[in-house]
């Protein structure tokens, strides 16, 4: 399969076109939308960089511009929205900020399923292309994609065991890890990530749970004293949409169309995934050089977290068996795209 290179996407020094080098003016000029700062890998490193790719590729028919950091109002949880209603023409979001919404997409974010960022987004996109057409069908999807699985960030607690778990005020990134904590006997906050420096360090929440490429831009690093990281299959990921409205996309001809699909899909995904890996390595030696402590959870007791956390999955299938769906066929392929995409 080819793969979408970083140098493909990446603005190299010298190269970068500006508008006066195109022919004429844009005949598309689009708003992309997203929640976190300009400083943040994925606006600087994704977003932007793609749209500059599209804007190339299109001779310049075609103009992006990247409003981050919630700059066209609203909040995270309404930017498939803005996107469905046309308030603006693309938007990169969480997709469990709206729960409830994307149910078979879920089985991506149930406890200790990923695997590397690049093999779940890979497998994400292939499936939302074969299951997820009528939950979609509202925006043109860009590429679905997850980030690296994520670790605990203590305030004053190292987490080492389920035990140091209990009482402790924890924020779910998502639904079903609500639930999941819920088993162990946490107390869950539901927040998106640009709330977690104020909650953490105002006490709201004891243990941000996120990837490093958060907590490097947010800093969170600088307001924990301690990490927990899973060795084997991680805790959990995130599945993130990135969309474009479809009337914006139907107005195009069909070479518009047709440079908006080159820069998509399962080739963009992997791409994505990919640098979500990479910086994950890049954003957690902050947290090393902070002088913070770093515990694992691996071995025997990584498999009392899973056990332990398994009812919520238990409890998936059965839920989507009740609303239809096949949850075991979901969660069983899933699964087994993950492990397809982790030979990639």
């Amino acid at each position: 399969m080819n793969k979408i290179k970083v140098q493909g996407l990446a603005l190299v020094a010298g190269s970068v076109m500006s508008i006066n080098a195109f022919a004429a003016d844009p005949e598309f000029t689009l708003k992309l939308h997203h929640f976190l700062p300009p400083m943040s890998m994925a606006h600087s490193q994704i977003l932007d960089p793609w749209a500059k790719k599209i804007e190339q590729d299109s001779n310049g028919r075609i103009k992006i511009d990247v409003y981050p950091a919630m700059q066209l109002g609203g909040k995270p949880p309404q930017l498939f929205d803005q996107v469905r209603k046309g308030i603006v023409d693309m938007s990169w979001t969480v997709a469990g900020y709206t729960p409830g919404r994307f149910p078979k997409m879920t089985s991506f974010e149930l406890p200790f399923v990923p695997g590397t960022a690049k093999a779940t987004s890979m497998a994400l996109q292939e499936y939302a292309n074969e299951e997820l057409q009528e939950e979609l069908k509202d925006v043109h999807v860009i590429a679905l994609h997850t980030h690296s699985p994520g670790s605990f960030h203590s305030r004053n607690k190292a987490i080492k065991t389920l035990e140091d778990l209990e009482g402790v005020k924890v924020r779910a990134p998502n639904k079903v890890m609500s639930d999941a904590f819920r088993e162990v006997d946490a107390n869950t906050v539901f927040l998106p990530v640009t709330e977690m420096p104020s909650a953490l360090s105002k006490g709201v929440i004891d243990v941000a749970v996120l990837p490093y490429e958060v907590v490097l831009p947010m800093k969170i690093y600088e307001l924990v004293k301690h990490h927990t990281e899973f060795r084997g299959a991680g805790l959990y990921a995130n599945a993130f949409i990135f969309s474009m409205n479809n009337k914006v996309y139907d107005s195009m001809p069909p070479d518009l169309q047709a440079v908006i699909d080159n820069n998509s899909n399962i080739p963009l995904a992997g791409h994505i995934g990919d640098l979500f890996d990479n910086y994950e390595v890049f954003a957690r030696k902050f947290a090393v050089d902070q002088g913070n402590t770093f515990d694992y959870i691996e071995g025997d007791e990584h498999a009392r977290w899973v056990k332990a956390m398994s009812p919520v999955t238990t409890k998936w299938v059965e839920d989507m068996n009740d609303d239809g769906y096949d949850g075991q066929r979901l969660l069983d392929k899933t699964k087994d795209l993950i492990e397809k995409y982790s030979t990639y």
